[in-house]
């Protein structure tokens, strides 16, 4: 970590002006616009699926265009590392100009591109090469942009100044789904699923413009200048950062003790609660997004608040206490959301309980990351269905070679059938058949198809998105502070960003398809909740027994 030199004194502690102000203001616009970019892609996940991925059945399809959202995240640390060491090498300024041109137009061209109709595979392996740049280029873009304005900052508000960088994230996700309801709204829901959805993908053309005006007027930061003008630069930042046990050390506890936690937070609080909403409870799409929206927009403040706080009581206890009481209270407040978004399921559920007898040997874990695996056996049929319908099931043992059956409340059984040994043209057919049989069953049953949004209490969903966001801003808020504090200049951008991109890459990146694969297995439609917290709570436990407050620390050490 880098040491805490003269505190007292100050001696070569850079003084924030009025343009310094300006400047970091605009490295922020600059990154709320790549997160705009970035987050279109899951937001419209489910019409992607249909446009790009109409070549394969609907349940790897839909994890197939989930895995694509996460194939952006895959990347990130390979960004972080490439990038990171051009901008400890180059500089931050111009490191990061170079992530948001890439940024700008990988968005542009998903919008442009033919479906799977008109070019076949072609469509997805383009669109997941563009997410792959779009990964790529935010593995570099957020390293830069929270060392530059930690850089630029008075050491005792260097948490006050990155926070309107951790704010960025959230406000690219209100921005991206302001677009999208606006689109929504004038195109109309037809219009919009078969073209419109390619309006938010285009306007970021106009937006990369803007945010490249926006980076040219960046001067680069003090410490860089300092550490290049004294000649202390690293020659070789990536052999530094992970080839050298001190600092490979420090990367390893960042990602174990701060970022794993404060990743599967954020995206539990942000795109999951999306995904549960939409996916799981069956709530119309747009009044989704109108209550996430509202509810993000409560709870930004909160991530200048931490980011303020942090500099008075450290970033550690602070991340941590953010960890641990969402571990302790996601189980209540999902449960609780169920209750206020889809009070018939809930009652369904109740009145009218799920099994599914089944050989357990029949039963596969539904996790393809690939997309190529058909799930045929009875046992999968069932289970995706129902995992898919947001309907909750116990699983019932039954002797080898039964063939599965769900059976709904005490009168109700609906046998599965053998996929696995049909041609796949035939499997298509009889599981159509099959799905609307069971939903017929359910419905009659008291599950409905899709919640009805008038009898969504509408104010508890928000109060409860807000309470997830409020989570969310206590993890994120002080994150890159505490993530610059732990290493030197001359390697911090390689060695921050590589923990960062890790942590909110694959534990963060890959939440969603994780807990859909756990849900289908499990039958809970809350069990996937088990992989955040069992990652927070370990964040806890290996954060307060290994970070080091740096609040104090001098970055020019």
């Amino acid at each position: 970590m880098a040491t805490d030199a003269s505190i007292a004194s100050g001696d070569g502690e850079h003084k924030v002006d009025r343009s310094d102000r300006l400047v970091i203001l605009a490295s922020s616009v600059g990154t709320v616009i790549e997160w705009y970019d970035f987050y279109l892609y899951g937001s419209l996940a489910a019409i992607i699926t249909v446009q790009f991925f109409s070549g394969v059945n609907e349940t790897t399809g839909y994890i197939f265009a989930l895995m694509a959202f996460a194939a952006g995240f895959a990347v990130r640390p390979f960004g972080a590392v490439v990038f990171g060491r051009l901008g400890d090498l180059w500089g931050r300024k111009n490191t990061f100009l170079v992530t948001m041109l890439l940024m700008g137009l990988s968005t542009f061209v998903v919008g442009l591109l033919p479906p799977y109709a008109v070019i076949g595979i072609a469509a997805p392996i383009i669109l997941v090469l563009m997410r792959l740049i779009q990964g790529l280029a935010l593995g570099g873009e957020y390293g830069g942009a929270a060392t530059y304005v930690a850089e630029h900052a008075p050491r005792k508000k260097r948490g006050y100044y990155t926070s309107f960088i951790q704010i960025t994230a959230t406000a690219g996700l209100v921005l991206s789904l302001l677009v999208i309801l606006s689109v929504r709204y004038t195109v109309g829901e037809e219009a919009f699923a078969a073209w419109g959805w390619r309006i938010p993908f285009l306007v970021s053309i106009l937006l990369l413009g803007v945010s490249l005006w926006i980076r040219l007027k960046l001067a680069e930061s003090p410490s860089f200048k300092r550490m290049k003008a004294e000649g202390k630069g690293s020659k070789t930042p990536l052999k530094d950062s992970f080839g050298k046990w001190p600092n490979l050390k420090l990367v390893l506890i960042a990602l174990l003790g701060l970022t794993a936690g404060q990743a599967v937070i954020w995206y539990t609080g942000q795109f999951y609660a999306l995904f549960f909403l939409e996916r799981v409870m069956k709530v119309d799409a747009t009044l989704v997004y109108v209550l996430l929206t509202i509810a993000l927009l409560a709870a930004s403040p909160f991530f200048i608040f931490w980011g303020w706080l942090s500099d008075k009581v450290g970033r550690k206890p602070i991340i941590l206490a953010g960890c641990l009481v969402a571990a302790l209270t996601y189980f209540p407040l999902f449960n609780a959301l169920t209750q206020a978004a889809n009070p018939r399921l809930a009652a369904a559920a109740a009145s009218a309980p799920v099994v599914v007898y089944a050989d357990p040997a029949d039963c596969n874990l539904q996790f393809d990351p690939v997309g190529k695996t058909v799930f045929n056996h009875s046992c999968d049929v069932a289970k995706s269905y129902l995992a898919k319908a947001g309907v909750t099931y116990t699983n019932q043992a039954a002797p080898a070679g039964t063939v599965a059956q769900v059976r709904i409340g005490d009168q109700v059984v609906i046998p599965s059938f053998r996929g696995d040994a049909m041609a796949p043209a035939d499997f298509a057919a009889q599981k159509k058949t099959w799905d609307a049989g069971l939903g017929e069953a359910l419905t009659a049953a008291g599950y409905p198809a899709k919640a009805d949004s008038a009898l969504v209490n509408k104010p508890m969903v928000v109060l409860i998105l807000f309470i997830l966001g409020f989570y969310v801003t206590m993890v994120y808020g002080p994150i890159a502070a505490a993530l610059v504090e732990m290493f030197p200049t001359n390697i911090r951008y390689t060695s921050m960003s590589l923990p960062y991109h890790i942590g909110n890459g694959w534990f963060g990146g890959f939440l969603p398809t994780t807990a859909f694969a756990i849900v289908a297995a499990t039958g809970n439609i809350y069990s996937g909740l088990w992989y955040p917290i069992v990652v927070a709570l370990g964040t806890v436990v290996l954060g307060f027994l290994l970070v080091k407050e740096g609040k104090d620390v001098d970055l020019n050490a």
